[in-house]
């Protein structure tokens, strides 16, 4: 197994933009990928985001929501199989390499999110948290973005959900134990596998499988409603591990399940059919001709629905497995509903009083 030329990333290059005609090509020829000493160094660099709302609107009915919040733009944990690759060429980079190295924080989030909980058309309706990259990558440790829109949340009463693969969430058990009291929040933990060898490949810079298992039990404990996202499943690479990924967050203390079939939108399929080459260079062939089977012949299908389940006897097998197992392990459970009628709109972010 060979890994990135650049030590604790998935993706091997940056690939051409499809919105620029300008393309830059590091020269990797000295570089040996298969000694680890020798590989490349890839900083991370991080800029502010000056966007003027934290607050996005789906109009996906894939996606479970209809308001998010996302800190973060661009993903350090470098998940190979990352479906939100493709939104860093809106900002003239690259899926590839920049995507996991090139990321910009929105610091004035906390502010921001107080400005929109104040508008008068705000009922205090479900966000989530967040519905492109990870609210828990790595830089939040430092710079609690994160923190300080749950800080706000708690204050207002804002119902509201975290979806996360890093067991970084537990820092945060102080303000999720009281959102939970008046039933405010809920937390999906994504756990892909249980092969720590398989995470540490595929999602480079995100905690451990068992670092995520015990999250699940620190925020169960604690009277959060935790979830298990299974996702993404890779036909010919994790979907075996199923049953033992969903005993195990049962076990833990996981109340429901979900799943999604591997997504590659966009520039993804190349970055992730590279990775496998590299990665799992024997298995390539069986799990891209499985992937094709759910699939309908491609590797990517683009309309709702079907983009999330794929169709035909392999993924109609993995839906029936998950949805045997999800119920012997007691995981069918969809929570209690969270409490929106606790919303409470804050003061402006300069501590200017509502007039009327």
């Amino acid at each position: 197994m060979s890994g990135s030329p650049f030590r604790g990333r998935s993706a091997g290059e940056n690939l051409q933009n499809r919105f620029e005609r300008i393309h830059f090509e590091a020269d990797l020829g000295d570089i040996d990928p298969t000694e680890e000493e020798e590989k490349s160094p890839l900083r991370t660099e991080w800029f502010i985001d000056d966007s003027q709302s934290i607050v996005s609107e789906n109009q996906s009915p894939d996606v479970p929501f209809r308001f998010s919040i996302n800190p973060y733009r661009g993903c350090e944990h470098g998940c190979a199989y990352c479906y939100a690759r493709p939104t860093h060429e809106y900002l003239g980079w690259s899926a590839g390499l920049d995507f996991e190295s090139r990321i910009l924080v929105k610091t004035n989030a906390a502010p921001l999110l107080r400005d929109w909980l104040r508008k008068p058309t705000w009922k205090g309706e479900r966000l989530s948290m967040s519905g492109v990259t990870d609210p828990y990558q790595p830089i939040e440790r430092r710079l609690k973005i994160t923190r300080s829109i749950l800080e706000v949340a708690l204050e207002c009463q804002q119902a509201i959900t975290i979806i996360t693969k890093n067991a970084m969430v537990e820092r945060d058990l102080d303000l999720l134990r009281e959102l939970a009291k008046n039933k405010l929040t809920s937390v999906a933990i994504s756990l892909t596998t249980l092969d720590a060898e398989l995470a540490r490949v595929m999602e480079p810079r995100c905690s451990a499988p068992m670092a995520r298992l015990r999250a699940i039990e620190s925020l169960s404990q604690s009277g959060v409603q935790v979830f298990v996202s299974v996702a993404p499943i890779i036909p010919g690479l994790n979907d075996h591990e199923i049953p033992a990924i969903l005993e195990a967050s049962a076990k833990s203390g996981a109340i429901g399940a979900g799943m999604t079939l591997l997504r590659l939108p966009g520039a993804v399929e190349p970055i992730f059919v590279e990775w496998l080459e590299r990665s799992y260079p024997l298995a390539k062939d069986r799990v891209l001709s499985r992937i094709r089977s759910t699939r309908k012949g491609e590797l990517h299908q683009n309309g709702f629905g079907e983009r999330m389940r794929g169709d035909g006897p392999i993924a109609m097998q993995i839906r029936q497995s998950f949805e045997i197992f999800r119920a012997k392990f007691g995981l069918n459970s969809k929570g209690s509903e969270l409490d929106t009628s606790r919303f409470q709109p804050p003061t402006q972010s300069n501590g200017q009083m509502m007039l009327f």
